[in-house]
């Protein structure tokens, strides 16, 4: 059988296409997805100056590899691109260079970007993990964050992704300080 077209998955191959910004940040692949105008390209544009990898802006091809994995690439026609309001279409390749830009990633985080609203109700303490995205048929962990007026969202995805590596090595900020309470009220 001939290999698929260039950008044209093999036949059989399990795919979607998923509106978000992908970008490779401490390692991890990271779809960073929400409402239209609340802000993810911009963050997406602070964290590649902050010298995380950009691999797509909008639209996300998402294929599972045989290991069940999960892979993020652009569309050929997007590839390097970004939408910045105010300022149209960039290549992100051209202004940052080629080290800016990763051509896939593996999908392991999805942050989503949730414009906060008055009694919106926050996991303040981080004490039960998101619910998590199904993709393809698996689960990838997801972290809401809310979007407000003077809040650093590049940095609160950084640290996102901070807590999520931390996550899977078995530490968790919350049950440490439980602990911490614990043995100070026994």
């Amino acid at each position: 059988m001939p290999d698929a077209p260039s950008g044209c998955p093999a036949e059989g191959v399990e795919q979607t296409t998923i509106s978000a910004g992908l970008l490779k940040i401490f390692g991890l692949g990271t779809l960073i997805l929400g409402d239209s105008g609340i802000g993810k390209s911009e963050s997406a544009l602070e964290l590649i100056s902050r010298g995380h990898q950009f691999i797509a802006d909008d639209v996300v091809q998402i294929r599972a590899t045989p290991r069940g994995e999960l892979i993020g690439t652009a569309p050929a026609l997007s590839r390097n691109f970004m939408e910045i309001r105010g300022l149209g279409i960039i290549n992100i390749r051209a202004i940052f260079g080629p080290r800016s830009i990763a051509r896939q990633a593996k999908v392991d985080l999805v942050v989503r970007l949730k414009k906060w609203r008055r009694g919106y109700e926050v996991d303040r303490l981080g004490l039960k993990s998101g619910d998590d995205m199904t993709i393809l048929g698996r689960e990838i962990p997801q972290l809401a964050i809310p979007v407000a007026p003077g809040r650093n969202i590049a940095t609160l995805i950084e640290v996102a992704c901070k807590v999520h590596i931390l996550r899977k090595k078995g530490y968790s900020a919350p049950d440490e300080i439980i602990r911490r309470l614990d043995r100070v009220l026994t």
